[in-house]
């Protein structure tokens, strides 16, 4: 045992480091890349072939996502290579933490690097990385966004232009990767603290960053923000009290993050947060010794204690003011950053006890390895669920001609929690799974091209409108799930209300 504890308390080199980051953040993303399923947004990119993402990201501000895909596919257009683009950005993303790693400790062992590994063991980033198109783009913005905070070079202009134009990337890629960088930089005010940096450099190396976010905002804003939808940009209206929808968006993130805290991860997050406080006091008997005047220590401890509300809020951060707010777990990349801040905080208590202390950070990493495989099943699930709906669906219309030989069949709108009953044990257990996965309908329209049905769209501008006035007409089709009305050349698709399952023991 004591050989093994070794292993991870001993220095290693850069390519060391970077192999064992490659490791561990492939065996994250490997449950995702063995349930291979089109999540969301794919299902119509594919419908593509991925030709329409050449138009829509640059209209989300994103141009450097689409010119991420014109690269790795030798087009102009976007045709699905998944896992390729995962793969790809998971290797940036092992290099982007070994140079962070190198930048937080001089002499990094494994146990040093596990502090680091949460940027990448976000359990919300596992809905982003779901994402077989989207995913891989937001991956490398969260890399690009940590390049930013390391790079290191004699050169002024440089140390200047490089970050701001890696800051410009990450925005280009996926603009939530900003509430990363963010992040960084508080952390950056907790090294300084206990690297006993001079005060001096320490507010130099907040006004540089300050100066490299600005010029990163101007690149950004020349290069891919006219690309952009205007409507995208909206902030909240403020002369309707923007504080209270602010609050309530906050609200509605605290909710959702809650649902992680649940059984034992609950516990573990506990005893997290625990070994943070103690880490904290650690923090602040450094900040004691600097030689410093007691006015500077002051302020310096100030800022660190004010980067504890500043990182809950950058869990969501700049999605919080926008008007058309997105409490989809995807926007919680901020989580990552407050994870490391616990661990960061954890690590300094834990190896001033002992060194292989730190080895507990193992625990709640292994949590969160956990939950991934977790949710890598509800996909496995998922995709049978939608494959036998997909065929059952597909075979009810191409089996009765005038359905087949309609102008168009009306989709309706039905959401659920009861539609995947394989996967209702699992989600009471775990219930965060339910919201990571956000598949509470039945079956997408873009999803019947794949059995050669193409007449079939979603009902917006009639939104319901399936759901009342034709309840008199026989169906032509009558299913478990979902009934099939024919009116004229036209079709219409009611889905029933699926019952609550109260069948199973937990």
């Amino acid at each position: 045992m004591g050989r093994f504890s070794d292993f991870f308390i001993k220095e290693l080199g850069r390519r060391q480091v970077w192999v064992f980051f490659l490791f561990a953040t492939f065996l994250y993303i490997l449950p995702l890349v063995l349930a291979d399923f089109p999540y969301l947004d794919d299902n119509w990119r594919l419908l593509t072939n991925g030709i329409a993402t050449g138009m829509e990201w640059p209209e989300q501000g994103r141009l450097f996502a689409a010119l991420y895909y014109n690269i790795l596919t030798f087009s102009n257009a976007s045709p699905n290579i998944f896992p390729l683009p995962l793969l790809v950005a998971t290797v940036v993303m092992a290099s982007a933490l070994t140079s962070l790693t190198f930048h937080y400790f001089r002499r990094p062992t494994i146990s040093d690097s596990l502090v680091l590994l949460p940027l990448w063991y976000n359990p919300f980033f596992l809905q982003n990385l779901s994402y077989q198109y989207d995913g891989p783009a937001m991956a490398l913005s969260v890399s690009a966004a940590i390049y930013a905070i390391t790079f290191h070079h004699p050169s002024r202009t440089l140390q200047w232009l490089v970050p701001a134009f890696l800051i410009a990337l990450a925005l280009g890629l996926y603009q939530i990767s900003l509430n990363v960088f963010l992040g960084l930089c508080c952390m950056e005010v907790l090294r300084c603290a206990n690297d006993k940096v001079a005060w001096s450099r320490w507010c130099s190396l907040l006004g540089w960053k300050l100066a490299q976010l600005v010029l990163g905002w101007l690149i950004y804003s020349v290069s891919a923000y006219p690309f952009m939808d205007q409507n995208r940009t909206k902030l909240l209206d403020w002369s309707a009290r923007p504080l209270v929808q602010t609050f309530i968006n906050l609200g509605r993130v605290v909710d959702n993050v809650m649902l992680l805290l649940h059984g034992g991860f609950g516990w573990v997050f506990a005893g997290l947060v625990l070994c943070a406080i103690a880490g904290s006091i650690r923090l602040g008997l450094t900040i004691n010794e600097l030689k410093e005047s007691g006015l500077k220590k002051f302020l310096v401890g100030l800022v660190c204690v004010l980067t504890i509300p500043v990182l809950m809020i950058l869990v969501s951060g700049v999605a919080l003011f926008f008007r058309d707010f997105n409490v989809g777990l995807r926007t919680f990349m901020g989580f990552a950053v407050l994870l490391v801040f616990l661990f960061y905080l954890s690590h300094l208590v834990l190896i001033s006890i002992h060194q292989r202390l730190p080895l507990l950070l193992l625990i709640p990493l292994l949590a969160m390895l956990s939950l991934s495989f977790a949710y890598g099943r509800v996909l496995t699930v998922q995709k049978t669920f939608v494959t036998s709906a997909l065929f059952g669906l597909g075979y009810d219309i191409a089996s009765h001609q005038k359905l087949r030989e309609a102008k168009l069949i009306y989709m309706s709108d039905t959401y659920s929690d009861y539609w995947l009953v394989g996967a209702a044990a699992t989600f009471k257990q775990i219930p965060v799974l339910k919201t990571l996965l956000s598949n509470d309908f039945y079956m997408l329209a873009e999803n019947l091209p794949k059995v050669g049905i193409t007449n079939v769209v979603m009902e917006r501008e009639r939104r319901n409108a399936t759901r009342v006035g034709y309840q008199h007409l026989p169906p032509l089709v009558e299913s478990q799930y979902y009934r099939i009305y024919l009116i004229g050349d036209y079709g219409f698709i009611v889905f029933k209300e699926p019952a609550p399952i109260k069948s199973l023991r937990w």
